[in-house]
């Protein structure tokens, strides 16, 4: 499922993958989806870019799971879905993260209620923004927001550099977004109520869409 809004730069989709469920019995299915949901985004693409917000219940990497070993033919990190994620971003698309840290360990966005595993930090990383690849000059940061709790996933944030990419924003100026994300670094939320929502707050200097996760 997903919300797909059109702004004057960009196309802003909010999506929700359908995981292969308990021994994989929908994987057929998360492949159907998977080869629709690139057609869609690519015929998006073809107009503007693309930014894709969402629970894509994909880890693609060993480096994006606590225990990759264990979970090579679990929902979420078979080697089809893997594949099906590296077609999308070999046909135009970047993990936003991964382009500002390849490698990056422990970095995760979703953790089992059960064993303690994110006390532990024991988890997955499979809440993205997935963005054109000519966007990506316009994007000054992409981070995970893991010190905030209220859900078995945490907040992720994008932030966009280049006030020309948002519609609506006559104050912003292109100074001070490096200074901005270094604050937004220190300023984790921790304490702001969780919404199942994408929001975006106008800062002055740099425009930041924040998708909150929630599963």
């Amino acid at each position: 499922s997903g919300i797909n809004a059109e702004y004057e730069n960009f196309f802003l989709v909010n999506v929700y993958v359908p995981n292969s469920g308990q021994k994989l019995v929908r994987l057929d299915y998360r492949r159907t989806w998977n080869s629709a949901f690139l057609e869609f985004c690519q015929s998006l693409d073809k107009k503007k870019p693309v930014i894709v917000a969402g629970d894509l219940n994909v880890a693609h990497n060993e480096i994006d799971l606590a225990n990759p070993k264990n979970n090579k033919r679990n929902s979420g990190f078979t080697a089809e879905e893997r594949e099906d994620f590296t077609t999308w971003l070999d046909s135009g698309f970047v993990d936003s993260f991964r382009s500002f840290y390849p490698e990056k360990t422990g970095a995760y966005t979703f953790w089992t209620y059960m064993g303690g595993a994110r006390k532990k930090n024991v988890g997955w990383r499979i809440d993205y923004f997935v963005t054109s690849e000519r966007l990506m000059g316009d994007i000054a940061a992409s981070e995970i927001r893991e010190k905030v709790w209220g859900s078995d996933h945490c907040p992720i944030m994008l932030l966009l550099a280049n006030p020309r990419i948002t519609e609506g924003n006559p104050k912003s100026t292109e100074g001070g977004c490096k200074e901005k994300i270094a604050e937004e670094r220190d300023n984790s939320n921790e304490g702001k109520s969780e919404e199942d929502s994408s929001e975006t707050k106008e800062n002055g200097s740099c425009n930041e869409t924040e998708k909150k996760e929630n599963e």
